[in-house]
């Protein structure tokens, strides 16, 4: 079937010798080579005609172009002339002209499905919804129920554009009316409704037309994928609706979306809930048990996500060929979760294996990372960086990319002079470069070369003053070291600016006034950066602040959260050191 409701198709200019050689006025027209020729009825006085239209054209008079290609086609009713008169007006912006070319087409050849998808949209684009009711019944009425069912779902797309969606809305549910009484296609008729009345603003209105097409087939899966979008509205009765679904049994499909939509609301403990039944419901439908893996991991039951993501490889395995397989996307996220719950055991063997089977160049940096830091664990760290080192450079931002991950595998095993050495030479390379400096400046403040670092970070500001990230560095490291305070302060505050609502800077902010002595103030602000994000850093500044509050015991307790997210921070531990000590 023609997606006659799909968007448009790009206008094709017919030259004028194809547009004589592909005309044939009284019977379709072949390419194949025939013994006997085939003669058109294109007559002297249409092909002067057809000649004198395009003439017009080339010489920008659109007008007589297009009444001359209108008469052509409407003499010899062919429709690569009608398109061709369509065209025209296009063109030259005439949307009425287009319109006239359009229904003089589709009286013509009322079959024509390219007739009444450009008429249809012509309608749309001059804001004639009221009139494309009658066009869309008359259509949908001529189908078959199966072609229909799948016209019916790709109506809001003609749609998009409508300038007053609420009037689009309106129109649209008058042309499925008749739809709406048929158990066959009016769930998906009330979806298309609800869909409408979204983009129209009015979502109660879409959640009662969910509600009635499951009403008229509980079964059917199109309200219920309404009802998936609706989630994100905050209408706790669209989940009720899914749920109700879900429970007569679904396509597996159907709930992967949902799931989906929980891991996208960080409802971890419900997703998980939803991939068990997935998994035993349809235990062959492989990527059910690539997210469950996923999901025990971060719930740290690795033998149990081991297990999972063994069966999604071996799923997968069954249904792809071995090219296939090596840049599969899901298989790539498999075998770097099986490799880190290795890595975690310490059998970095079987961790080396699992990364050796990914051969997809868009992962390749990242894998390769993950093999250099099993190396360096083994002591190999040359060997490490050669690895990152020899990954190709497809992509412009490739080299920088390598750079930032040999830094991070230096900074990961304290090699600070390498991972300092390795910046000062990209930023000779590449003189400028904010995020270079920014990252120099990090590197040299690990090495106490503090004066160095705070040049970098005002070339940096002076060079981008809109990089917040430098003016929070400085700022939180006069405030670390105690000086300078006032000017900490506003350097802070001028981060926020940029990124208000940014915790890692709320916590610097914090920390300032700490060290000014206000241990009140202090401990509000990290309060909340803490609530935003729980990362350890954050954790070792609030517990340090609820300490020195006499809040010991509190302390103790966001310390030990803190350390459930990385026990190896080291500024959490040297916190927690040099405190228990006193």
């Amino acid at each position: 079937m023609l997606d006659y409701y799909g968007p448009m198709t790009p206008f094709k200019r017919l030259k004028f010798p194809t547009l004589l050689l592909a005309m044939t006025l009284s019977a379709p027209f072949s390419w194949a080579q025939t013994d006997t020729p085939v003669n058109s009825d294109l007559n002297s006085s249409l092909m002067y005609e057809l000649l004198l239209s395009e003439i017009s054209a080339v010489n920008g008079d659109a007008s007589s172009a297009f009444q001359l290609m209108l008469d052509a086609a409407q003499k010899s009713r062919s429709e690569q002339l009608f398109e061709r008169a369509v065209e025209i007006a296009l063109r030259a912006r005439a949307g009425e002209s287009a319109l006239q070319a359009a229904q003089a087409w589709t009286r013509a050849t009322p079959s024509s499905k390219d007739a009444r998808r450009y008429l249809l949209q012509i309608l749309i684009g001059l804001n004639k919804l009221t009139d494309t009711v009658e066009p869309i019944k008359r259509d949908l009425a001529s189908m078959q129920p199966k072609e229909r069912l799948e016209a019916i779902k790709q109506v809001p797309r003609y749609f998009m554009r409508a300038s007053d969606k609420a009037q689009a809305a309106k129109v649209v549910e008058q042309a499925l009316t008749p739809e709406l009484s048929r158990s066959a296609t009016g769930p998906a008729a009330y979806a298309v409704i609800g869909t409408m009345r979204v983009l129209a603003g009015d979502g109660a209105g879409a959640l009662e037309a969910v509600k009635k097409g499951a009403a008229l087939n509980p079964k059917a899966e199109e309200p219920t994928e309404l009802a998936l979008a609706l989630m994100e509205s905050r209408l706790p009765e669209a989940e009720a609706l899914i749920l109700q679904r879900l429970s007569l049994g679904a396509s597996p499909e159907l709930r992967m979306a949902y799931l989906r939509k929980l891991l996208d609301a960080q409802r971890y403990a419900d997703a998980q809930a939803q991939a068990l039944l997935l998994t035993a419901e349809t235990p062959e439908f492989a990527d059910g048990w690539l997210v469950q893996g996923s999901l025990l991991l971060q719930d740290k039951q690795a033998p149990k996500a081991q297990l999972a993501l063994e069966k999604y490889v071996e799923l997968k395995a069954t249904t792809t060929g071995n090219g296939d397989t090596l840049i599969d996307r899901g298989l790539t996220q498999a075998y770097l979760l099986l490799a880190q719950i290795a890595e975690q055991d310490q059998r970095l063997d079987e961790a080396e294996h699992y990364l050796s089977l990914i051969v997809n160049p868009q992962d390749a940096l990242r894998v390769q990372s993950h093999r250099a830091a099993i190396l360096a664990r083994q002591g190999k760290l040359e060997a490490a960086r050669t690895l990152i080192q020899a990954v190709p450079e497809d992509q412009p931002e490739d080299a920088r990319n390598k750079i930032n991950a040999e830094v991070q595998l230096l900074r990961d095993n304290k090699q600070y002079t390498l991972a300092y050495e390795v910046l000062q030479e990209a930023l000779k390379t590449n003189p400028g470069d904010a995020d270079l400096g920014y990252d120099l400046a990090m590197a040299a403040e690990k090495l106490d070369k503090v004066d160095e670092m705070e040049k970098l970070l005002r070339q940096v500001i002076a060079d981008k003053p809109d990089y917040h990230q430098a003016y929070n560095a400085l700022g939180y490291s006069l405030a670390d070291r105690k000086i300078r305070l006032t000017e900490a302060r506003e350097l802070i505050l001028k981060a926020l600016e940029f990124a208000p609502t940014d915790p890692f800077i709320q916590d610097s902010l914090g920390w300032v006034e700490f060290r000014s002595g206000n241990l009140n103030k202090a401990e509000q602000i990290l309060q909340a950066a803490y609530q935003s994000r729980p990362d350890p850093e954050i954790a070792a500044h609030l517990g340090e602040v609820l300490w020195h509050m006499g809040q010991q015991s509190q302390a103790r307790t966001i310390w030990k959260q803190g350390a459930t997210q990385n026990p190896d921070n080291e500024t959490l531990r040297e916190t927690m050191r040099r405190l228990e000590k006193q």
